[in-house]
């Protein structure tokens, strides 16, 4: 095989619905405030005792669904995730228990908000150089667990859920060629420190440098995928905040192309926006089967990955 490709999508977000009102209540902000600034509407939030490998393996299990494989086929599991509680097991190895996998290849990939494009760009090496052929990308977050509800900068940004995509191996290529890298200078950007460690930012030293740079790096992105942005069918970044989405969809040039805006319905959820925010469009037809779709991520460390790949 010469290359993977992405089959099935699916998506798990918890039942309960936080929306700005209810945050008002809670710290001095408003509907107007939180949409005119990030564009967030309402978000999901977990339950106490909804983990973060329940929702990865609920995600898992719609994608291997809708994939049309069997569950024993899967080889390798690879999760993104920056809000796992326990250091060992990791939640890649603990879906691949529930799910009863026999000896699949089972790590995590810490890389927070880019971390579901560093997973897939992680699988589709592993498929090319033979060590696997059909495999689980999760994104999944449980960021309530880290959210300080005193503080209205952040708290009205997170939300919980997963995302999974299911990768195997392809005589034609249709997961691209992976733009990945970071900022040393600004590794402290986005933080979750110490043992009881809260999501913390340096808003707007983010936020310049993702309207500034990341155009560049997204065309980079499209370039090494073979495609101009003219010709993509749809742009999935990270849901951060939908006046970092709009603004740079427009620069890319990306004219024709279904704007993923799930940030309005879901919030930030990390990892899991992207793979959350896919499978909803893939869900809903709204990109036809073989479009070329930018995927790109950014976010803590400061990373940034993206890579293009056909809508299944």
């Amino acid at each position: 095989m010469t290359g993977s490709k992405v089959v099935a999508l699916g998506h798990y977000q918890p039942e309960r619905v936080l929306t700005n009102a209810e945050l008002s209540t809670m710290v001095e902000t408003n509907d107007e405030w939180i949409q005119s600034r990030v564009g967030i509407r309402e978000r999901r939030i977990a339950a106490p005792d909804e983990q973060v490998d329940e929702m990865a393996w609920r995600a898992a299990e719609k994608a291997i669904a809708n994939s049309g494989l069997d569950v024993a086929d899967i080889d390798m599991v690879v999760v993104a995730t920056c809000t796992a509680i326990d250091r060992s097991p990791n939640i890649a190895a603990r879906v691949a228990a529930r799910l009863g996998l026999s000896t699949p290849a089972a790590l995590d990939v810490n890389t927070a908000c880019s971390g579901f494009s560093h997973a897939m760009a992680t699988v589709d090496h592993a498929i090319r150089a033979g060590a696997a052929s059909k495999a689980l990308v999760i994104g999944v977050e449980k960021l309530s667990d880290f959210t300080d509800w005193t503080d209205r900068t952040t708290c009205v940004l997170i939300g919980d859920g997963a995302g999974a995509a299911v990768v195997v191996a392809s005589d034609e290529p249709e997961i691209g060629p992976v733009v990945w890298g970071s900022v040393p200078e600004m590794s402290d950007a986005v933080r979750i420190e110490g043992r009881e460690g809260k999501f913390a930012q340096e808003g707007q030293s983010v936020f310049r440098w993702t309207t500034t740079q990341l155009p560049v790096i997204a065309r980079q992105v499209c370039e090494k995928g073979g495609v101009t942005p003219e010709e993509l069918g749809g742009v999935v970044l990270h849901q951060a905040n939908l006046r970092i989405i709009e603004p740079l969809a427009k620069r890319l040039g990306a004219v024709n192309a279904v704007i993923a805006r799930d940030v309005v319905e879901s919030g930030n959820t990390s990892a899991a926006s992207i793979p959350i925010a896919l499978s909803k469009l893939v869900e809903r037809r709204e990109i036809p089967a073989g479009a070329p779709v930018l995927l790109f991520g950014f976010g803590g460390g400061l990373s940034y990955a993206g890579q293009i790949i056909r809508c299944p």
